[in-house]
């Protein structure tokens, strides 16, 4: 058996590739702060979404999506089809990834859950 499948290692090229043209190719300020985190390729290999997100935290990428999906995804397409040695580049479709915001949430619930239950011992 297969230790990954086509579709995860095309995912993950496309993610080293993709953070590497923004990083070196893209001039936008807005921009430079962003982390590709995960890309996930359709089966047939015509669409890949990818996942990012912002550093510092930011108020949910609206901005960086806009950009991301506009223009910019042609000009990711061309610059990842000079790169990858596949005979077709996937589609890009850019989503703002909030699991970090979502799991610092979270962390923040549990660790005051746990402080009010210790006060409540402790009276």
């Amino acid at each position: 058996m297969k230790e990954f499948d086509r579709t995860e290692r095309i995912g993950a090229e496309l993610r080293r590739d993709i953070a590497e043209v923004i990083r070196s190719e893209v001039n936008d300020p807005r921009l430079k702060l962003v982390t590709i985190q995960e890309v996930r390729v359709s089966r047939d290999l015509a669409h890949a979404k990818v996942y990012f997100t912002c550093f510092p935290m930011d108020d949910g990428g609206g901005e960086q999506v806009r950009l991301l999906n506009g223009r910019l995804a042609g000009f990711l397409r061309g610059q990842l089809a000079r790169r990858l040695r596949t005979r077709t580049v996937p589609q890009l479709h850019f989503v703002h990834d909030e699991s970090i915001a979502r799991g610092q949430h979270l962390s923040q619930l549990i660790d005051d859950a746990v402080a009010s239950a210790s006060d409540e011992q402790e009276e």
